[in-house]
């Protein structure tokens, strides 16, 4: 008998909701089982969910072979089909007891191989009360899920569902657990987290949860919220940045391009006038505020001007640190079907991206030289600052512990102290 093993692809989210499987398999006392935790994100991502569990087949031959995550949830005949699979879980029933409970009783007798709902039905998110994970630094809370919105190049509406939020009692009770075990930060995590509280009664914002967790969970030190789309920023967000500085200043924003047709082709809800805007008054707010961003780049019928428009938006906007996407097409999304850009324009115009952001890379580790910054110990030897930047100490600190230290110099992607 061996503990199950779990592989996690993809997001942040993911991460969180492998650990509580991890719980709900230990709890139903499961064993000789590898559960492979997939992403749907791009095509590529659903190719190396497959070259996983081929992979994971080959090293543990005798155990049991369980898959969920967004790319099962989206087609489960597919990977139901892989001779290495023996059951197939969707993104609700990954979360539910009587699920592992069943696949512990008798794993395919009691199961169907098949477990996937409609999950357009599902109407609430749960809050799954795990002590964190990761670091013993920072923890992750997961508070909402699901997506409304319909861009054209996305699938994970189809793997999450429509958007539902965990009320915020439960989310201040979990933090303040946190708070308690020892945990200095907590990070707010969802698919779409501005969407926070629609669906909720008297439908509150994010910016009505982050100054309610920093009321009532006093002793919490740095709270972080995690990717955003800047045109769901409420009144009270904008406070919290202006006046909490217990609440961190990184910002990942979700824009995805910098041109304005490409923009209403995508079916995004901003122009890149809303970008910048957003990122200057945030700055003029909380002025050692930085930005990440997702941009796609080589969309269909993006022209090399259009391109040039998101080359543009990284210096305009101030962004430091990008998650630079190549567009890669998804079947069954609008963007599939639209004339597409050549493989070759799209990974050189990937590499310009990337570029553009180390320079903003490069720019933003100079000016911290001689600063005096609060860094979260991530290891004895490494922590971030309150913008996220990573700084490698000199000498040993305490995990977990929030030490002031005095940046001496910097590499191309990290700070020295």
């Amino acid at each position: 008998m061996s503990a199950p093993k779990f592989a996690t692809l993809g997001c942040r989210l993911n991460a969180y909701e492998t650990e509580a499987m991890k719980e709900l398999a230990a709890e139903a006392g499961l064993d000789d089982t590898v559960v492979v935790n997939t992403c749907a994100v791009t095509a590529e991502a659903v190719r190396k969910a497959r070259s996983t569990i081929r992979k994971l087949r080959r090293e543990n031959p005798g155990a049991r072979m369980i898959v969920t995550g967004c790319a099962a949830q989206i087609d489960p005949e597919a990977f139901a089909e892989m001779a290495e699979v023996d059951a197939v879980i969707g993104n609700t029933e990954k979360m539910e007891n009587a699920t592992w409970a069943g696949l512990a009783k008798d794993f395919i007798g009691a199961s169907e191989a098949v477990q996937v709902d409609d999950i357009m039905s599902v109407m609430q998110t749960a809050g799954h009360l795990i002590d964190g994970f990761g670091t013993r630094s920072r923890a992750y809370v997961q508070v909402q899920n699901g997506c409304d919105h319909r861009c054209t190049f996305c699938i994970i509406p189809f793997g999450r569902g429509n958007s539902r939020s965990v009320p915020a009692g439960v989310v201040v009770d979990q933090i303040k657990r946190l708070v308690d075990k020892g945990y200095n930060e907590v990070v707010l995590t969802g698919v779409d987290l501005t969407s926070w509280g629609a669906d909720l009664p008297a439908t509150p914002q994010l910016g009505d949860l982050v100054m309610r967790i920093l009321k009532l969970v006093p002793d919490l030190p740095r709270l972080r919220i995690s990717s955003i789309d800047s045109i769901e920023v409420d009144d009270n967000l904008m406070q919290a940045i202006a006046t909490e500085p217990r609440l961190m200043p990184h910002l990942h924003l979700s824009l995805q391009h910098g041109d304005d047709l490409i923009l209403k082709r995508m079916k995004r809800r901003h122009l890149r006038d809303d970008a910048i805007r957003f990122t200057r008054e945030a700055q003029r707010l909380r002025p050692d505020m930085t930005f990440g961003a997702d941009i796609i780049a080589g969309f269909p019928t993006e022209t090399e001007a259009m391109f040039e428009n998101s080359i543009a938006l990284v210096q305009e906007c101030d962004l430091t640190w990008l998650h630079v996407f190549p567009y890669s097409a998804r079947q069954g999304t609008p963007a599939a079907r639209m004339p597409p850009v050549s493989g070759p324009d799209i990974k050189a115009r990937a590499a310009r991206l990337r570029a553009a952001g180390e320079a903003q890379v490069r720019k933003h580790l100079a000016r911290q030289v001689g600063r005096t910054h609060n860094v979260l110990m991530e290891s004895p030897t490494m922590g971030r600052t309150e913008q996220f930047t990573e700084v490698q100490l000199s000498k040993p600190q305490t995990e977990g512990q929030i030490v002031a230290v005095k940046i001496s110099g910097a590499t191309d992607s990290t700070l020295r102290a």
